[in-house]
């Protein structure tokens, strides 16, 4: 399944400054039926989002309206528990094309990495920077540049690198999926096994 193109994200951000979020707590077990990557963003963080009666929590920040944009940001050690990959489908069909935490459990990270939802990790101290900019100003714009490997807030000037993997890094830049990065190959492979012997 191709994604649109990572390049350069210029958005402000959703803060979610709460530790340990699990995957069960990102999409509850109950909505994992369906098999396409569609549908999910409407549940996402759902039993933090609704009451029983499924209207909004008026406490929760999904549903303040002053805070919007494609980032998410969390606390540390987020999308740890189960390897579902419906945790990163959710986070990418709500609208968000970027998590930003001071730690990933390693599965969430790779499933987002796979369907076009950047992680990016950073010290914990920029996270705290990060999250005091937001609270203090909902507008504020971040800045994260993929090719560069950085992010950054451009009002107040500070700036941290992150690292992802190089294989993952060249997919989003051109919005491949495993399958897509083989069918990018094709002339390649053709080549290869037509000059091949048997």
């Amino acid at each position: 399944m191709a994604y649109d193109k990572f390049t350069t994200l210029t958005t402000t951000a959703v803060p979610l400054p709460i530790e340990n979020v699990d995957t069960d707590q990102i999409i509850p077990a109950r909505f994992l039926k369906a098999t396409e990557r569609v549908g999910f963003g409407d549940n996402l963080f759902r039993d933090w989002r609704y009451n029983s009666d499924n209207t909004p929590k008026e406490d929760f920040v999904l549903n303040n309206p002053k805070y919007q944009g494609k980032i998410l940001v969390g606390g540390k050690n987020f999308g740890s528990g189960s390897s579902r990959e419906h945790a990163a489908w959710a986070v990418y069909d709500y609208g968000f094309r970027c998590v930003v935490s001071s730690f990933f459990a390693d599965i969430f990270k790779n499933n987002c990495l796979n369907i076009g939802v950047l992680p990016v990790q950073v010290s914990p101290a920029f996270l705290e920077v990060i999250l005091a900019a937001v609270f203090k100003d909902p507008t504020t714009e971040i800045v994260v540049d993929l090719p560069a490997q950085t992010i950054r807030i451009p009002s107040t000037g500070d700036q941290e690198s992150f690292d992802i993997n190089v294989y993952k890094k060249d997919n989003m830049l051109n919005g491949f999926d495993d399958i897509d990065y083989l069918r990018s190959m094709e002339e390649e492979i053709t080549s290869f096994a037509s000059n091949t012997p048997l």
